[in-house]
């Protein structure tokens, strides 16, 4: 009992030791709406938005399914460190908060999910988010141990994306909660914005395929898949 008790201590720390890359911690809901009732759920999300100061919270960052997936709404609520967060107070004032809107909440989703990732740095997120009409979020579920090379794909395609002098994606990894692995949020002004990389020539796309370390720009897709078991795509528009 006592080498069990010491070997799972053992990958417990060395768990949390790797999923404590230095980000900010945020908490992504994905939540589809009842038939009909999209727009009570983002009035919902409105009405709500004073209760988070009152609680010492962030508001989440929201946005609305265009096109791809099934959810209708992806909200995505800044934490920063678990500590902090679900500190006794701060539970108590959150909890007053939410019992307002919690309910009709429930009345208004038929399906939901949640998860905690490590993401970049508040501040640059809020910046993107002011500036940004339009969304590409990709989302996947890697292959048994692919996950560490599924980040450093995502990383290589931002590198890719920067050659071209295209908007790079925010990469999210995933600590805990549902199964996604890790996702990537673009953002552009608008949707013409997004299309524009159908301008670039194939000859410039090789290069910074290249250059990012890919064998060609037709090689980003079929390496990427190789990665991963699930991968889900959703263009959306934020909710202001």
């Amino acid at each position: 009992m006592r080498t069990f008790l010491l070997t799972t201590a053992v990958i417990l720390f060395a768990a949390r030791a790797q999923a404590a890359d230095p980000g900010y911690l945020y908490r992504a809901k994905f939540a589809q709406a009842a038939p009909g009732k999209l727009l009570e759920l983002i009035d919902l999300h409105k009405k709500s938005l004073p209760s988070y100061s009152t609680a010492g919270d962030e508001p989440p960052f929201v946005i609305r399914h265009s096109q791809g997936d099934k959810w209708d709404l992806m909200m995505l609520f800044p934490i920063g460190g678990y500590g902090e967060y679900y500190r006794p107070e701060r539970i108590a004032k959150r909890s007053q908060a939410e019992q307002l809107f919690a309910a009709k909440f429930r009345e208004l989703v038929a399906w939901q999910e949640d998860l905690f990732v490590y993401g970049p740095p508040l501040d640059e997120l809020r910046a993107a988010f002011a500036k940004a009409g339009f969304f590409h979020l990709e989302i996947f579920v890697s292959l048994a141990g692919k996950q560490a090379e599924l980040y450093k794909e995502r990383e290589m395609e931002n590198a890719y994306l920067r050659s071209l002098k295209r908007p790079g994606n925010f990469i999210f990894v995933r600590d805990q909660g549902a199964a996604w692995d890790l996702f990537t949020l673009g953002f552009y002004r608008d949707l013409k914005h997004y299309a524009e990389s159908a301008d670039i020539s194939e000859k410039d796309q090789d290069a910074a395929a290249r250059a990012a370390g890919f064998e060609s720009a037709r090689h980003i897709g079929p390496y990427l898949r190789s990665l991963i078991s699930q991968h889900h795509d959703t263009l959306a528009a934020p909710v202001k």
